[in-house]
């Protein structure tokens, strides 16, 4: 089946109709907890929902009004948290994760906890692809990735330690932002490996995804040029400002060999389009984000997820996944050494990469192989998303066309360490050049 498009507005399109008087808040809250009815009985989004008659919208702030589908390893107080896991079925935290206390702050309306992986790893739940069933959303963000492209929430928390936010919001035709990593607070979010683990957002345009870093993300947190977020004004009546005629490094990689035909020609097309519009791409070999990043980022995975989850599955192996466990045991093998040299390796491709990109306003790539694969036993390969997830470069990806079947494809814009802003800017061109590819 395909999902039927839906009139609800996006993030900042509400913010505005709020603002204006043309919308409603509470009706909008009702809509899309309407539009949440229609589709969760085949969609399966959502582990838990907020009652619609519960949903009430905040009289005040930038985000009052606006239902915000939070992932099910982030802490909601008096709102059962999951992770994905049998062992956490029952868990009701006392605590908001950081993030949370920062929407509600601002007025906005945690909607539900949407469907994560197990723990955020590679046990898939529930959720389709919204527009095949028979296809996966991705993941490790499944429910947030698909609830937004459904047109249940104009915004979703995911979280990403390898492809998490990036990969399935490709899939399923939205926007993904995986800021640089420290710049979204991840207190309160379950810990999948501490080094590697970022939060993202989830909307459906690149607006969108940046009046929510400059609304959730840590105003200390220092970006690259010496300004802190806190600094950053965005205007949500004008939004971003677009970076036009970027430079760009075209960079085929890590295993091109893998990538299908169609996203493939994508991107070449893309590439086209964008240099007709007054840009400069440049194809850009960097071996570095193969071997180089993988090998480094599995050992530092495995090394601090075995910390995490080592004596959780000893005590509760029946109700852990063969992944987990696998995880686990793999990871017994990694020395204290080998994860030294790990993380040394991490901050000096970090430095070096930077360096080696400052002449590009963006890296343009692939966030994945081709369309979503077919089937819910797999979330997709992760590896074009995974190094520039190591190195806690930004990155989002940005719909860019259709394959044969109809399913989504988009291409990834990724930035150097601490430039989210400019990388967030050059994503609004390239989508102003794309246009609608529906």
């Amino acid at each position: 089946m395909k999902m039927t498009s839906t009139a609800l507005p996006g993030l900042l399109e509400a913010v505005r109709g709020f603002d204006s008087g043309t919308l409603d808040r509470d009706g909008y809250l009702r809509a899309c907890a309407a539009r949440a009815d229609e589709c969760e009985p085949w969609l399966k989004a959502f582990v838990t929902r907020v009652p619609a008659a519960d949903l009430k919208a905040a009289a005040s702030g930038p985000l009052a009004g606006i239902p915000i589908g939070v992932k099910d390893i982030i802490a909601t107080a008096g709102l059962r948290t999951t992770n994905g896991s049998a062992i956490f079925a029952d868990h009701v935290p006392v605590e908001d994760a950081a993030i949370v206390t920062a929407i509600k702050r601002l007025g906005g309306t945690v909607f539900g906890k949407t469907v994560t992986t197990e723990f955020a790893f590679r046990h898939p739940g529930p959720t389709v692809n919204p527009w095949n069933t028979a296809h996966t959303p991705g993941g490790s963000s499944s429910g947030s990735a698909a609830a937004v492209a459904a047109g249940i929430v104009p915004l979703a928390l995911g979280t990403q330690t390898m492809g998490s936010v990036v990969r399935p919001a490709a899939y399923c035709g939205i926007v993904g932002f995986k800021a640089s990593f420290g710049a979204v607070p991840r207190e309160g979010v379950h810990p999948l490996s501490g080094s590697l683990d970022h939060v993202g957002f989830m909307a459906r345009s690149v607006d969108d995804v940046a009046y929510a870093l400059a609304l959730l993300g840590d105003p200390g947190y220092v970006l690259a040029d010496g300004m802190d977020l806190a600094g950053w004004r965005f205007d949500a009546r004008q939004g971003l400002d677009p970076l036009p005629a970027p430079s760009l490094a075209l960079v085929c990689g890590p295993d091109w060999s893998k990538v299908g035909a169609e996203q493939k020609a994508l991107l070449e097309h893309v590439a086209t389009m964008l240099r007709r519009s007054g840009a400069s791409v440049e194809e850009v070999s960097l071996p570095e984000i193969g071997e180089p990043t993988l090998e480094p980022l599995q050992r530092i995975l495995g090394w601090e997820a075995l910390d995490i989850y080592g004596d959780l599955v000893a005590r509760h192996p029946d109700r852990a996944s063969a992944p987990l466990k696998g995880l686990v045991e793999d990871s017994r093998a990694i020395t204290q050494a080998g994860y030294v040299a790990a993380r040394r390796t991490q901050r000096e491709l970090r430095a070096a990469l930077s360096t080696r990109l400052s002449g590009y306003d963006a890296v343009l790539t692939v966030p994945a192989t081709g369309e979503a694969p077919e089937g819910l036993g797999s979330t997709g390969d992760a590896s074009w998303c995974a190094p520039w997830t190591f190195l806690g470069f930004p990155a989002l990806t940005v719909p860019a066309g259709r394959s044969a079947r109809g399913l989504p494809l988009g291409v990834q814009l990724v930035g150097t360490f601490g430039r989210d802003i400019p990388t967030l800017r050059v994503a609004k061109w390239v989508e102003a050049v794309l246009g609608n590819p529906a």
